[in-house]
């Protein structure tokens, strides 16, 4: 008797071998994306003599502020601190599949949520997570 279907045993030998569970780790490991925060760098203590510190957001009359003026925050001398997230994207997008009850679920989803502000989105693509930059 004569097959009329295609074998897909190998298919699914990836698929078992690369998913995803609370006590495996993920097979590749992919490099981090860098998160930056501008953070304002201190004086130092030589220059503190010399140097007047202003605050930084202006206080703005309630006249102005009823026209819908706001203050906008700036910094003074930005430096970038790295930020890391606490998992990684294959974990992320496996605990998002996990029951609401269970601690990993809202570890990913607030990984999740940090990546949503940064406009990045996860992606499965053939297997394997893939960031995804929005404009």
């Amino acid at each position: 008797m004569t097959k009329n279907y295609t074998p897909i045993d190998d298919l699914i030998k990836k698929q078992t071998s690369t998913s995803l569970s609370k006590e495996t780790e993920p097979l590749l490991k992919k490099p981090e994306v860098q998160i930056q925060e501008v953070v304002e760098k201190e004086i130092d203590e030589e220059i503190k003599p010399h140097v007047k510190i202003r605050p930084e957001t202006i206080k703005i009359p309630p006249e102005i502020k009823k026209l819908g003026v706001q203050a906008v925050e700036t910094t003074n001398f930005p430096q970038h601190q790295v930020i890391k997230l606490p998992l990684s994207d294959e974990k992320i997008l496996a605990g998002l599949k996990q029951p609401p009850d269970s601690s990993i679920r809202w570890l990913a989803t607030l990984a999740w949520y940090i990546l949503q502000k940064a406009h990045i989105a996860l992606k499965m693509v053939h297997g394997k997570v893939v960031r995804v930059f929005k404009k």
